[in-house]
């Protein structure tokens, strides 16, 4: 309990230090999958340590997270079930590295 202040507290509290923190939001920005490719090999040359993906929960984040955690990313401006999401962000990633790794996966 305790509302979405209470569950920010808790999310932040969890995120570990130096990460790359994302946002999944249907009213974040959208990325193609070269673009996202690109922002992970940036991560990676920056030397970030961690990348974190948030799924908000059915009442959307606290105004804390929403703060702390400015970068966005949207699977399009539908609202997906988490199990779905955890799937569709497994696969992004998968993507982003078969993409930098030079693999036939990735169809443009």
């Amino acid at each position: 309990g305790g509302g979405l202040d209470a569950e920010a507290d808790r999310i932040l509290a969890k995120l570990p230090s130096g990460a790359k923190c994302i946002r999944l939001d249907e009213f974040g920005r959208a990325q193609r999958s070269r673009e996202f490719s690109e922002n992970l090999a940036k991560w990676r040359d920056q030397g970030v340590p961690d990348l974190v993906f948030l799924i908000g929960g059915a009442e959307g984040y606290g105004d804390a997270v929403k703060s702390a955690v400015p970068d966005t990313l949207a699977f399009g401006p539908q609202t997906w079930p988490h199990r779905f999401v955890r799937v569709m962000v497994t696969e992004q990633v998968y993507r982003a590295v078969s993409i930098l790794a030079g693999t036939p996966y990735h169809k443009d």
